[in-house]
């Protein structure tokens, strides 16, 4: 069975991720989405907003699941028997940032990263860009999937 963790913080979940996510579904047999939880981090959006996003985002999806998790992703990827790290690429500085700890990750537990690039239509958005125009009451609608245009946080 492949099955992959895709971990993040999806404060929110983005049309970037979507992307991902989407075309990850063949490539895997499973997927577990996991909204890691940094204490000494202030998001946006609670973690059960971010949860409620993403699961209704992926409602029909039934090779998706969501989870939370603290500490190593690649503890988490013991814990749920998962063969693989996915992750999103947008730009260079991503890729070199990824690269280390997809061989960090290697070197301690053997894991696998599998990298998407993003498509071009989503490459310019995160989830600090989404915020940022949330903050300022701008148009975020074009930038997020449906579930997250429900709600919005000033």
């Amino acid at each position: 069975m492949r099955k992959a963790i895709f971990p993040g913080s999806f404060d929110p979940i983005t049309l970037g991720h979507e992307d991902i996510i989407k075309r990850g579904i063949p490539l895997f047999d499973e997927i577990v989405i996991a909204i890691g939880v940094n204490a000494e981090k202030k998001y946006m959006f609670s973690l059960e907003e971010r949860k409620r996003f993403i699961e209704e985002t992926f409602k029909d999806e039934p090779k998706v699941s969501v989870i939370t998790y603290e500490g190593l992703t690649i503890d988490l990827a013991k814990k749920e028997k998962a063969n693989f790290i996915l992750r999103g690429l947008r730009n260079p500085a991503d890729f070199e940032f990824e690269k280390a700890i997809a061989h960090t990750n290697r070197k301690l537990s053997k894991i696998e990263t599998v990298f998407l690039l993003t498509a071009a239509s989503t490459s310019f958005i995160s989830s600090s860009i989404v915020r940022d125009v949330l903050r300022h009451g701008g148009e975020y609608e074009m930038l997020v999937p449906d579930a997250v245009r429900v709600r919005s946080k000033t």
